[in-house]
């Protein structure tokens, strides 16, 4: 397994959920050492196996890369733990044989969210700077239906949420897997009737003081933070959490507005000066990976955005370069 804590902060390419041979190679030609997989695309209907894990790591391994995350198992793996429904015993089961199997394959953070009915956004043909194309969330455009049937308060999906935390972690703690918690995206209290937890600092803050494994940390999404406040409050966050140590690795986008009426942009242009913010990382000692999100796609670019990645990445990357010769 990785030794996590002995790595410097860092960039990392991912956001995709296969190993092509073009998606190694841009990682390497974009100078990164690590590779995170959102919900990558592995066989199993339950959980994911040893071997199937073991190959992608060696697939990384054979263009001199790390797997160091994967983000996201498919959400039909513990659906029914989120919303506390029957069978959640059994999924309990296939999510902790999937952490044991990510620690015997040398997979060392299992990214993880707590949003049933997922991540929303009312458009994805929002024109930014230069034409580039990008998404918006907009509160009164979003569908007011039920997405679950019936409404979960905030207390139901405390209880669900403390539930799985308390049985996964000690298996966490067993198999050397991080468990990285997303925010809610967008960060608002309720949507389609169901409590959003991790919509602001204090979710955050009673996650991590009711469950403080050192294998339980956030996935720092930048720009769900600067969705929360318009950008107040990330740095404080920083050094909340990097302080106690939770913060495992970051994704970095912002977006000019806040929860409920924003969209993403690119990074210099949101709402959160992106200097200061890795400065605050270099300043605390946080040694986890950097890496970009949602970007808005260039001209002549791939879906999977290889352009407006390469930029996000070179910008982060510059900026690393710029406060390591300070």
């Amino acid at each position: 397994m990785i030794d996590l804590n002995e790595l410097p902060m860092r960039i990392a390419v991912g956001q995709m959920s296969e190993l092509t041979d073009e998606q190694l190679a841009f990682a390497v030609q974009c100078g990164a050492e690590d590779i995170q997989l959102n919900t990558p695309r592995l066989p199993g209907d339950e959980r994911w196996e040893y071997e199937d894990l073991l190959a992608l790591r060696q697939r990384a391994e054979s263009a001199g890369l790390r797997v160091i995350a994967l983000e996201n198992v498919p959400i039909t793996f513990y659906d029914k733990i989120m919303t506390g429904a029957e069978g959640r015993e059994k999924q309990l089961e296939s999510m902790q044989a999937t952490v044991r199997n990510m620690g015997r394959a040398g997979i060392p953070i299992l990214g993880y969210h707590w949003m049933p009915n997922g991540v929303w956004r009312t458009s994805f043909e929002t024109k930014v700077r230069g034409g580039a194309v990008s998404n918006e969330f907009r509160m009164a455009l979003a569908k007011t239906a039920l997405t679950h049937g019936r409404e979960y308060s905030p207390e139901e999906m405390w209880e669900n949420f403390d539930w799985y935390l308390s049985q996964m972690l000690p298996v966490c703690e067993e198999a050397g897997v991080r468990m990285a918690l997303h925010p809610d995206d967008p960060p608002v209290p309720v949507l389609g009737g169901v409590a959003r937890l991790f919509h602001n600092f204090e979710g955050f803050k009673r996650a991590m003081d009711t469950h403080p494994s050192p294998m339980h940390g956030l996935d720092f999404c930048h720009g769900c933070w600067s969705e929360m406040r318009a950008g107040a409050g990330i740095i404080e966050a920083i050094e909340h959490f990097g302080k106690e140590g939770r913060l495992f690795y970051i994704h970095m986008r912002d977006v000019q507005g806040c929860a409920d009426d924003f969209h993403e942009c690119f990074l210099g242009e949101g709402n959160s000066n992106v200097v200061a913010v890795l400065k605050k990382l270099k300043e605390i000692g946080f040694n986890g990976f950097i890496l970009d999100d949602h970007v808005p796609h260039m001209v002549n670019d791939s879906p999977w955005g290889h352009r407006g990645r390469a930029f996000q990445t070179g910008y982060i990357a510059g900026i690393l370069a710029a406060l390591e010769n300070e």
